[in-house]
């Protein structure tokens, strides 16, 4: 089997060869060649030693600024030694024995073959050994659609059925799948992401050791549990996996328990909480912060139910379920962005829209465009979740809005200060002294506007200013 390459991806593995040393590209690559993609990063194993890597590349000149040799950027190396203009920093590189080499603007993680100690804390290695043999670091691998190796003199090296898996879409791991999960936690949900996004099946084996070792997942720090989760959510069959492996996602989520087998009997829900929660993210687009604001934007809803006449409501969820959701994202270790963007969609997600202009520029003014219309995203997958009476009542409302919206942006209709015809330049031009008086005076004139009480224009602006004067 040939695979065509990179050149840069050439360069390197000659680069070793020419040197007396084996060099392969080796895991994601090689999978996503196998699936007819092309590869976003380019992993690379070899025989030689982090201080043999930096040999092989000794004699190519150090990195040169882009803008004295045409943005082309030499070689470079990271993660080795400290004694030379080629290599920076030590940490990993010299524990773990992967070098990153920075070349013509992307980077190649280089592992020496290894062998790996026992995982103390479950996720990595207490030590290592480096090894000639790419057998013993195969082997060491996750799951074997991840365990090949390939280059153009050897062709594909697949020791563990890693072709047979692709084509049966399987996801098994190497070896003892109980081994591969206690050395490290993460690939639970690492196995949960290739299962969703590759929309292949677990093996027998691989998924009873999923659920028997779940709750190793509390070793896992928040940044990699939301950087997985974040992949998982972004699968083709979100709905499926949230409801298989539920027991998993609780794990690092234990919020989510209340959700499951809890009803919601009212005209406008069929399905229990948890089973609406996850056929408003299969219905969702694929954006992570829609993605995740329909995975938490009820999940206020279990401590706000009540019962009048056998109907159940949920008054103030919305706001109960911010501050949960707030929660989980701290502890989850996302950005500031992303729990301000959630968090302020899940707030509106059950907010009546109308269908009036009037009322989308005040939503415009509200949030701005980009939030409204993931607002919109948002309650389109909320609605295809629930009733058909909700469905024939809200999704007619939903595209008129949509209509009128894309009716307001391209005819650049005003709905911000900023869009107004005249600035504060132009009221301290007629007497209004600098101040605070400046800010509402043209927060007063937007409002006018919205309401179509007058038309964005200059001296009908300036005109209104001068009548109250």
């Amino acid at each position: 089997m040939y695979f065509t390459l990179p050149d840069d991806v050439i360069f390197i593995l000659r680069k070793y060869e020419d040197h007396g040393f084996k060099a392969y590209i080796v895991g994601g690559c090689v999978r996503d060649l196998l699936l007819n993609k092309v590869p976003i990063d380019w992993d690379i194993c070899t025989d030689a030693l982090p201080e043999q890597s930096r040999e092989v590349f000794t004699d190519v000149p150090p990195p040169t600024p882009p803008h004295e040799c045409g943005g082309s950027v030499s070689p470079h190396i990271y993660g080795s030694h400290q004694d030379s203009p080629h290599i920076y920093g030590g940490g990993r590189g010299g524990t773990y024995g992967t070098i990153t080499l920075s070349l013509n603007h992307a980077q190649y993680e280089i592992t020496t073959f290894r062998k790996e100690a026992v995982y103390s804390d479950h996720r990595h290695p207490d030590s290592i050994e480096f090894v000639k043999n790419l057998h013993d670091d195969l082997q060491r691998r996750d799951f074997t659609i991840n365990a090949m190796a390939y280059n153009p003199q050897d062709h594909l090296i697949d020791l563990f059925g890693g072709q047979h898996d692709i084509r049966q879409k399987i996801i098994r791991c190497v070896g003892n799948p109980d081994t591969r999960f206690r050395e490290d936690a993460l690939r639970i949900l690492r196995a949960l992401r290739f299962a969703t996004t590759l929309d292949f099946d677990l093996e027998e084996k691989t998924e009873k050791a999923l659920f028997d070792n779940r709750k190793l997942l509390l070793n896992i720090s928040g940044e990699r549990i939301s950087a997985e989760l974040n992949k998982i959510l972004m699968g083709d069959n979100i709905h499926i996996f949230l409801m298989k492996y539920f027991e998993i996602f609780c794990v690092s989520i234990p919020e989510l328990k209340l959700l499951q087998n809890n009803e919601q009997q009212n005209p406008y829900h069929i399905y229990d909480i948890l089973t609406h929660t996850a056929f408003c993210l299969q219905h969702a687009k694929k954006d992570i912060m829609i993605r995740l604001t329909m995975l938490f934007h009820d999940i206020g809803k279990p401590e706000c139910k009540t019962t009048e006449n056998g109907i159940h409501h949920f008054y103030g969820h919305s706001k109960k379920s911010v501050n949960i959701a707030k929660s989980i994202l701290k502890r989850l270790k996302y950005d500031q962005q992303t729990i301000e963007t959630v968090t302020t969609l899940i707030l509106y997600h059950d907010t009546t829209l109308t269908d009036s202009k009037k009322s989308i520029k005040r939503w415009l003014n509200k949030i701005g465009e980009e939030r409204f219309r993931q607002l919109l995203e948002v309650k389109y997958a909320d609605t295809m979740a629930k009733s058909e009476k909700a469905k024939h009542e809200k999704l007619p409302l939903l595209k008129r809005i949509s209509e009128l919206l894309e009716e307001i942006i391209s005819s650049k209709q005003c709905f911000s200060i900023k869009d107004l015809a005249i600035d504060g330049n132009d009221l301290i031009n007629i007497g209004i002294p600098e101040g605070k008086e400046i800010g509402q005076i043209l927060k007063h004139l937007l409002e006018l506007v919205i309401d179509e009480e007058i038309e964005n224009q200059k001296e009908e602006l300036l005109k209104v200013l001068r009548d109250a004067q």
